[in-house]
């Protein structure tokens, strides 16, 4: 879709702001729409994606994605001041208001930050609005000067006329160039010429986040202001049957108590410790309701059921059923991927001040215009009397793709009259997370008498996130993300068959998370390549190798990786290292990791060698953080992590029972990029991805003993 990008021609509006500066606003066409000359009827049906403000104080960038830590304030930013011929301290970023006319994502098809796209959806539209935005400008210094607008050069912000010693900045000319028609069919920069682009730029947030000016969600203080903290049913479904609010009330500091649904129940303070006594004096009772009997168990038990049943076919290539009975060797086995959670550091939070005649919501969201109308549809106002200010999150990991807790604050909220904090504590956030789904996998594969794969199946169960959240793209029966990275590999094959059976599990909401499809569907394939070389006495890389004739850039990772970690060395009694190979996000990646088995029995992380293959890469220092970032989230939900129930109740409720790495327990990480000409691809989510599948390779490799369920910690006992 990025390479579709490059031939789609760019659109501005400009628009003369009453402080005398320019808004200039980047439209592409709807995708699916023919290249080429569009006519002023067609115009009006563009989509506009990104805006340029020039104004007296100074050039801002209005984000169209949303900053959760992945640096995209930064890398969107660069992009602007490459074709603006800016530095990077002279763009300032400020989030979008939600538009989905103007701000949807083209990858996403929604005003929403995830599944590791903004850069990718980026690329081209902020480069065409900034290179767009400068060829107007000097051409407004030109005919202002009356010189050949060639004649003109900008240098960081200011437009100079050498031969006649002139000069304007952006924003002295900025009026005129409203005036000029849009060109059309602008030049990019060639690569060669960038100046930004691909430079280890200090991130742009980093200031605010180290002398405290920066502000979360969590930090919101508005005038008359008011705190809140809730309590909602411990089974899903389930609904309060008795509360105190005599005892709730007696508790200095408690304002009002609020409920919805009698499933939830907030208590308001003039502090957040008043909140939290008054709820706690509340001494609620629940009923379960009918998942009060949901325990993993009943979930995994069912799953097992469905997933002996054929699934709606994904692929389905030269017959591999077949294929499989009639090899040498075959091989078949199960798969399990547990439910996780996001726990993202900062807590949920919500701050709403609902009026008869409007709203406003303080929050961090991934999905603004989501977030604007769930307000609006609980308190019955217009969409545009709901004003969204889209905070900085401290973290996500997908979890801010819903607006369920939204939905819930304006519930609570409705009839109050006062700005008030909602926040969840952590205990409410864990346990009442929307988990990244349970994943069932039954898998089979044959190989010749030469150890060569010719055949491999893999079926698929579990819940489907886009039947819920993007009906539209659940096509068929078929969810794209449950079966990424699972109907379609890296590798050479001939005989594919893939299937996918969807399956709700009782009691338990699913969503997105950090890695989403791929985060499971890596594991299980990387982790059953590494079968099929054992099952064959082949070294795993040389296996892999062999597989990758038509994948030269995913063969370049894969040997890269290798080189850099040393495989083939001999290494002492207790170690191994495994591999992990993947082609998502539109990036290539390989990841070997090296582990020791201690004298306690327990797996000690060294060495975490990363190469990665991302396209044109816009901040080198990003994509390290990204994978750093990445692989320790992914790894410690793998060593460590699940989410179990009893009596339909989420058992962990803290970090003391749903680990994170520690300092002293996480690998080196080392990370190598291959310089490429490619469009970008994503790297948010792919080191994640890549952190299961090499670890369990690599106990394997120290231990002989095969794991096909995580966490680890649970499998190897």
């Amino acid at each position: 879709m990025i390479n579709n990008l490059h031939s789609r021609r760019g659109f501005l509006k400009g628009t003369v702001l009453a402080t005398g500066g320019l808004v200039l606003a980047v439209q592409l066409p709807r995708m699916g729409r023919a290249t080429g000359a569009a006519s002023s009827s067609e115009e009006a049906a563009f989509t506009p994606n990104a805006f340029v403000k020039i104004d007296e104080s100074g050039i801002t960038l209005i984000m169209p994605h949303t900053e959760v830590g992945q640096g995209i304030y930064t890398s969107s930013a660069m992009l602007m001041a490459e074709e603006l011929e800016l530095r990077l301290d002279q763009l300032k970023v400020e989030a979008a208001p939600p538009d989905l006319s103007k701000y949807m994502d083209p990858i996403l098809y929604d005003q929403a930050t995830g599944g590791s796209t903004s850069t990718r959806s980026d690329w081209m539209r902020l480069r065409q609005a900034a290179a767009t935005a400068r060829i107007m400008l000097v051409g407004a210094a030109a005919a202002r000067w009356r010189v050949d607008p060639a004649q003109c050069r900008v240098h960081e912000g200011t437009i100079y006329h050498d031969a006649s010693n002139q000069s304007s900045t952006y924003y002295d000319i900025a009026a005129e160039a409203a005036k000029l028609p849009v060109p059309a069919d602008v030049p990019l920069k060639d690569p060669s010429q960038f100046k930004v682009i691909g430079t280890r730029a200090k991130r742009l947030d980093t200031p605010g986040k180290v002398n405290g000016s920066v502000v979360y969600g969590m930090d919101i203080r508005v005038p008359g202001m008011k705190y809140a903290t809730l309590a909602i049913s411990p089974v899903t479904g389930g609904r309060f049957t008795k509360m105190d609010e005599a005892a709730a009330r007696a508790v200095k500091g408690v304002l009002d108590i609020v409920t919805a649904d009698n499933a939830a129940v907030a208590v308001i303070g003039e502090h957040m410790w008043a909140a939290k006594q008054g709820l706690d004096a509340l001494n609620i009772e629940w009923d379960p309701g009918e998942n009060g009997a949901v325990t993993l168990d009943t979930i995994v038990a069912k799953m097992d059921q469905v997933s002996q049943q054929p699934g709606v076919v994904i692929r389905d290539e030269n017959k591999a059923v077949d294929v499989i009975a009639n090899a040498a060797t075959k091989l078949s086995a199960i798969y399990r991927s547990p439910f996780l959670s996001h726990s993202p550091m900062e807590p949920l939070n919500c701050t709403l001040h609902i009026q008869d005649d409007r709203a406003e919501v303080w929050v961090g969201t991934q999905v603004p215009v989501r977030t604007q109308k769930a307000v609006a549809d609980i308190t019955g106002l217009p969409v545009e009397k709901v004003t969204v200010n889209n905070q900085l999150m401290g973290g996500a990991f997908g979890r801010r793709l819903d607006v369920d807790t939204i939905e819930l604050a304006a519930k609570l909220l409705k009839d109050i009259r006062y700005p008030v904090k909602l926040v969840w504590t952590r205990e409410q956030d864990m346990t009442h997370d929307y988990y990244r789904p349970y994943y069932y996998d039954r898998v089979a594969a044959g190989l010749d008498k030469d150890g060569r794969l010719i055949g491999r199946t893999h079926r698929v169960t579990g819940s489907s996130i886009f039947a819920r959240w993007a009906p539209a793209a659940f096509k068929n029966g078929i969810d794209p993300d449950a079966v990424d990275c699972a109907s379609e590999t890296p590798y050479d094959e001939e005989a594919v068959f893939a299937d996918y059976v969807r399956d709700e599990p009782a009691g338990v909401n699913t969503s997105w998370w950090r890695g989403v499809g791929a985060s499971h569907n890596l594991f299980v394939v990387e982790s059953f390549v590494d079968e099929m070389a054992t099952a064959t006495k082949q070294d795993p890389l040389e296996f892999r190798r062999k597989m990758l004739t038509k994948n030269p850039r995913a063969l370049a990772v894969l040997n890269l990786a290798a080189e850099k970690a040393g495989w083939g060395q001999a290494l002492p009694p207790g170690r191994g290292k495994g591999i992990s190979l993947q082609v998502a996000f539109g990036s290539y990646l390989a990841h070997i990791l090296e582990i020791e088995i201690t004298d306690e029995k327990e797996v000690r992380l060294l060495r975490s060698v990363i190469a990665v293959d991302c396209g044109v890469v816009i901040n080198p220092d990003t994509v390290v953080a990204q994978m750093e970032g990445g692989v320790i989230f992914g790894l410690s939900s793998a060593m460590f992590n699940q989410v179990t129930f009893t009596d339909g109740a989420v058992d962990q409720t803290n970090f003391d029972t749903y680990r994170v790495l520690r300092i002293n327990e996480a690998p080196k990480v080392e990370v190598y990029q291959i310089k490429s000409g490619e469009a970008p691809g994503g790297v948010g989510e792919a080191g994640t991805a890549a952190a299961a599948g090499a670890l369990a390779n690599a106990i394997f490799a120290a231990t002989g003993k095969r794991i096909r369920s995580l966490p680890l910690a649970e499998a190897l006992g």
